[in-house]
């Protein structure tokens, strides 16, 4: 039997991945998005082209900010919010922005699903909330956090906000940590899509630092596996709140994903060394042990399968 859920962020990278998954599984969706200027609207008009017209998805432009348009929303049983402005190098220019999109609009999301008596919510947070922590792999209790950019900051503070509308509101939340989600139709300002778009035009690479900063690429059909399962785990369960990573427990250097990625193309990438850049952090590594028990979390893709599958995809662009 489907269910009504809300997608907000729906015509970005994850979340159009994740409306066409749960519309092929029987789902109502309503998607929201602002078509933020961050990158071209073009390009999130193509994300959502070839469900647009789907009788059981309804498409809503509007700002999580504005409050009034927010509220004439139809009711939904479950709320995937994924929407936020994203970039840790971005969020040190603009942190105010970071503050309104990510941490007002979580708020806003909170207060809707509230007066529509929907209280199952899986929030999209961040791997970069552990800042350089010295627990490795990063596991979701029992650790200090030292957020290192705006944009860390506010995905914690979204976290805690989950928290208090869990404890007031009787809310059931999960919030899920991303690690580094590649895959086709992956946002342009992102490593790997930036990689493609210097290779195929014989440009070179900048790589920041000696290449040893490592992250947990996560292919982005193994993210969206890990959302469906967090809906699960919220229709079966009651008094929820957890933290969960959805990684893939693999760490790549960047010097090996340059190397990936000009394998999967057949070019000899050109290196342009680079000093480290502010806020960003040394490694990231999810343990997954967590998502595994609850839910069954167990990603499939391997960083060569998924470099393929994303260069394929480019190309065909």
């Amino acid at each position: 039997m489907g269910q009504e859920i809300l997608v907000t962020g729906a015509a970005g990278f994850i979340g159009s991945h994740l409306c066409e998954y749960l519309l092929e599984q029987g789902h109502t969706v309503y998607g929201i998005d602002n078509f933020d200027p961050f990158y071209d609207r073009k390009i999130k008009e193509r994300n959502i082209e070839s469900f647009r017209n789907h009788e059981r998805f309804g498409f809503f432009e509007v700002d999580l900010t504005d409050v009034d348009k927010l509220q004439r929303m139809p009711s939904f049983d479950v709320a995937v919010h994924l929407a936020g402005k994203a970039g840790v190098r971005p969020s040190i220019e603009a942190p105010q922005d970071y503050i309104d999109a990510n941490i007002t609009a979580t708020l806003n999301v909170l207060e809707l699903c509230r007066s529509k008596e929907c209280s199952k919510i899986a929030f999209a947070s961040s791997s970069s909330i552990y800042g350089n922590s010295k627990h490795i792999p990063f596991i979701e209790q029992g650790v200090e956090y030292e957020p290192i950019s705006p944009y860390a900051f506010s995905k914690r503070s979204c976290e805690l906000l989950n928290h208090t509308y869990h404890h007031l509101y009787n809310l059931n939340i999960l919030n899920l940590r991303f690690f580094t989600v590649y895959g086709p139709r992956q946002r342009p300002d992102l490593a790997i899509h930036k990689f493609a778009k210097l290779l195929s035009r014989g440009e070179s690479i900048p790589m920041f630092g000696d290449g040893s900063t490592s992250r947990d690429y996560t292919f982005v059909a193994d993210t969206i596996s890990g959302i469906n399962g967090a809906i699960t785990y919220l229709n079966e369960n009651e008094n929820v709140f957890e933290i969960i990573n959805l990684g893939n427990n693999q760490p790549v250097k960047l010097s090996e994903l340059i190397d990936g990625i000009s394998a999967a193309f057949g070019i000899e990438p050109k290196i342009d060394q680079l000093p480290m850049q502010p806020g960003d952090v040394d490694i990231t590594y999810a343990s997954i042990d967590k998502a595994k028990k609850l839910f069954g979390y167990d990603p499939k893709t391997s960083i060569d399968e998924g470099l393929e599958k994303f260069v394929e995809w480019f190309r065909s662009r």
